[in-house]
């Protein structure tokens, strides 16, 4: 088996059935080149209306030179309307009026630099499926293996291999047991060599545990 159909450089690797690519598919870390953005390989985002500029459309508030950063893992899958709001988009808070006077006004920034200073950075772990038009929130820590449901509102930490919804997203259940997910996380599969991932997707496919141990034992 080979691993062509794993090809991290194609900008739009999905294609139709004509060999036409969807040019509503992308690998995000091909078609964005932002400072404040760091994207793995495989990751990958849909749209039926894609747009010329996918760091605005994802997180637009996310802009060159922030002080927070925003972190995707590898192997993602980020459907239709999701939007990632990170830290810069809050207004401070800590005053009487929450107006941001500073934006008018660039001179009035030292007015509230203690309250934009060491903004949290936003964090989406490996493996992790975001359904349609799910909000991430300032500041969330989104664990390894995670599906967040359609419409949810996450913020806050969402442990590995949970499966979240609604708004505010609570956890609904967990899609492994607290052993298999002590077995799963060592693996790291979302790293082996591409080769191999290609050789283990029947395995992943099926949640065959002892196989994947057997691949990842190859791994090292």
């Amino acid at each position: 088996m080979t691993a062509s159909f794993l090809d991290a450089a194609q900008p739009h690797p999905m294609h139709f059935a004509d060999g036409t690519p969807n040019r509503g598919l992308v690998h995000l870390n091909r078609v964005i080149d932002h400072p404040n953005i760091r994207i793995g390989d495989f990751t990958y985002a849909s749209s039926f209306d894609p747009p010329d500029d996918w760091a605005v459309r994802l997180a637009p508030y996310t802009y060159p030179g922030a002080p927070e950063m925003l972190h995707i893992g590898r192997f993602c899958q980020i459907a239709d309307g999701v939007r990632i709001i990170t830290a810069s988009a809050n207004h401070p808070m800590a005053g009487v009026s929450t107006y941001p006077f500073a934006i008018f006004d660039h001179a009035r920034v030292g007015d509230y630099i203690d309250q934009i200073s060491g903004l949290p950075d936003t964090v989406i772990g490996h493996d992790v499926w975001i359904g349609d038009g799910a909000r991430v929130l300032p500041g969330a820590r989104i664990g390894n293996g995670v599906i967040i449901g359609a419409g949810a509102v996450v913020g806050g930490c969402v442990p590995d291999y949970a499966i979240v919804a609604g708004n505010p997203a609570r956890v609904i259940r967990m899609r492994f047991d607290d052993a298999i997910i002590a077995r799963l996380l060592p693996l790291a599969w979302w790293n082996w060599p591409v080769p191999l991932i290609a050789k283990a997707t029947g395995a992943l496919a099926r949640a065959d545990i002892a196989a994947l141990e057997e691949f990842a034992a190859k791994a090292v």
